[in-house]
């Protein structure tokens, strides 16, 4: 069944209410508390290059959930890789996130593609025994709650009428939550909490006037805690000024819809190989119960 980062705790065909269900569950969907203070930022970055490499064919969205399942697994095991930096091992780590964002969004990913780039070749026992390994330390959480989830549950609270008002913010706010996932400074923050703050920065650079009224709209929403938003919110500033061009165009080069949440699969692009198929329904049901 395919994710949706939308709408993560739907499944088939039931879901769950949105509001107390995302925020309630989504601090089990991030990086461990002392993550960043131990991490090498060098070594990060070098791992999201080759998430990057390794996702160029596939959605921002497939690209963005690998990021957050290295991230959680990295935070969650304090692996060498940390210590004691090796190409092969990020390389493998990283390509083994890939393989599993594309299997939970149904997106067609080969490893075929990738056999001998740069020198190094995994087989596909090697990225399974790796992909069971982050199955097991994200303790199958798959569907992960991302700011996603949270946008047009926000946009939903300003009571804005205008449709094309909407999906302005939405799309700008879709942005700068992509580019927020390079600042290892928002890993701190709740998925809630970036959504709510790339929200409130759209709608300022968009629509000024709007801006009172949105930001208490959101202020509103009892889950939000108003201090961690704004001091998300100016960090967010900072990055709006930022380029990431050498990796973020990159993915997002042939993917510029009006609105990114408006988005739906090709049927091409959601049907899934037979050897992806054990895993996805693995992950399905082991998810299912958690």
């Amino acid at each position: 069944m395919e994710l949706d980062l939308e709408n993560p705790l739907s499944n088939f065909g039931h879901f769950f209410p949105a509001a107390p269900s995302l925020f309630l569950a989504e601090s089990d969907h991030m990086p461990t508390q002392n993550y960043v203070n131990d991490l090498d930022i060098s070594i990060r970055q070098e791992a999201i290059n080759s998430i990057s490499q390794f996702s160029c064919k596939l959605g921002p969205f497939s690209w963005y959930l690998a990021i957050n399942y290295l991230d959680r697994f990295l935070s969650s095991q304090g692996i060498p890789v940390l210590q004691q930096p090796k190409t092969w091992v990020l390389r493998l780590v990283s390509i083994s996130c890939v393989s599993l964002a594309a299997k939970m969004t149904e997106s067609e990913f080969s490893l075929a593609d990738f056999q001998g780039d740069g020198g190094l070749i995994f087989d596909a026992q090697t990225v399974e025994r790796m992909e069971y390994l982050i199955l097991g330390a994200l303790k199958w959480r798959m569907r992960s709650i991302t700011p996603f989830s949270f946008v047009s549950f926000f946009v939903s609270l300003s009571k804005l009428e205008e449709a094309p008002v909407c999906q302005a913010i939405e799309a700008r706010a879709v942005e700068l939550i992509f580019k927020a996932q390079f600042d290892t400074n928002h890993l701190e923050f709740k998925p809630s909490i970036i959504a709510a703050s790339a929200l409130l920065l759209a709608c300022h650079e968009l629509f000024p006037l709007q801006f009172p009224s949105f930001r208490k709209a959101i202020s509103s929403c009892s889950y939000v805690n108003k201090e961690n938003m704004m001091k998300c919110y100016n960090s967010m500033q900072d990055i709006a000024k930022e380029g990431y061009e050498s990796v973020f165009d990159t993915v997002l080069n042939s993917y510029i819809p009006v609105n990114v949440l408006d988005r739906h699969v090709s049927s091409s692009e959601s049907e899934i190989s037979m050897a992806n198929a054990t895993t996805v329904t693995s992950i399905t049901r082991r998810d299912k119960k958690n």
